[in-house]
């Protein structure tokens, strides 16, 4: 197996023929998705706001600590969530099921409903800690209170302290590679997007 550019310089862009060309701008956002999207991620779906509540698909989201709990999840600055992450100070996250691929797609478009009119169609509780939509059937689910907020360039990192958590009996995931929806279910790797 035959490795591209293994190092990069930052002043180097790769070439039509796969090798590093001096002088060139840096890597671009179109880059980054291209590389970024080789690795493969959970998703989920981050949700905030007990009488208004907002939600949206992410998939820049790990555990940080064991002692204290911690987790972290980036949300871009110019997305409603970011906002109403800072004003309720608390947020939830429901890690998606690999039945769950119309969830995922439906919190991630811009034109759907906003506020509670965004949940219709989805079902979920309220969260015990934040009173936050957590969605039904989903792998697991953490609550957090919100503990720091970093700069990530045109994302904020938003680290949460968990308060409370829980899991399903489900084994089967949905995962984001490549640009396309896939499930993992156990020994088995699906593609479910074209």
């Amino acid at each position: 197996m035959r490795l591209r550019n293994k190092v990069q310089r930052p002043d180097e862009t790769t070439g039509p023929d796969g090798r590093a060309q001096p002088g060139a701008a840096g890597p671009g956002a179109g880059d980054m998705r291209r590389i970024f999207g080789r690795f493969a991620t959970g998703i989920t779906v981050v949700t905030a706001g007990r009488d208004e509540p907002c939600g949206m698909t992410a998939n820049a989201f790990t555990s940080v600590s064991l002692e204290p709990p911690l987790i972290l999840v980036c949300i871009q600055r110019n997305a409603s969530m970011h906002d109403t992450i800072g004003e309720c100070g608390s947020f939830a996250v429901s890690v998606l099921a690999a039945h769950q691929e119309r969830e995922a797609r439906m919190f991630a478009d811009h034109k759907r409903p906003k506020g509670k009119g965004s949940f219709d169609e989805v079902d979920t509780v309220a969260g015990p800690y934040t009173g936050a939509p957590v969605l039904s059937g989903a792998l697991a689910w953490v609550e957090c209170r919100l503990t720091t907020v970093y700069d990530g360039g045109d994302h904020s990192i938003f680290l949460g302290e968990v308060q409370a958590l829980g899991h399903s009996e489900t084994a089967d995931a949905l995962l984001f590679y490549d640009g396309g929806f896939h499930r993992l279910e156990p020994g088995v790797l699906v593609s479910t997007s074209t």
